[in-house]
């Protein structure tokens, strides 16, 4: 069985999103690395990766979201992530996998586009 991996793009505001669905695995992470230093290139800092849509996500997918917030903090940007509201009670794979490395408090989670656009919004806690 195959499963699309898919990155879609939109504008909202002064903010990028990339809506993410799929894989996020040692295949799938080059792709949406990628995508992000497009977004940065073309001069754009604000940036939401919605994740509401990945089921999957291995230690390659943790390492692009880890060098995502490294980038966009060196051009004095902003990376916030969608995961499902519920987060690990909605069965969120990235969620889990954050949270079991350690690694989900050094991100904003939020549960929607909205609200990660939104700049009076608070994210989600750890």
């Amino acid at each position: 069985m195959v499963v699309a991996f898919n990155v879609t793009d939109q504008e909202n505001g002064e903010w990028a999103v990339l809506r993410v669905s799929g894989e996020l695995d040692l295949v799938t992470s080059p792709v949406l690395r990628q995508r992000v230093h497009d977004v940065v290139a073309e001069g754009r800092h604000q940036l939401v990766l919605d994740l509401s849509e990945v089921w999957f996500c291995d230690s390659s997918g943790v390492g692009v979201l880890i060098a995502s917030r490294r980038l966009l903090r060196s051009c004095q940007g902003r990376l916030r992530l969608i995961l499902p509201a519920r987060g690990a009670a909605d069965g969120s794979h990235v969620n889990k996998v954050l949270g079991a490395l350690g690694v989900r408090r050094l991100f904003e989670i939020h549960p929607d586009v909205p609200s990660a656009v939104d700049e009076d919004a608070r994210p989600l806690s750890a």
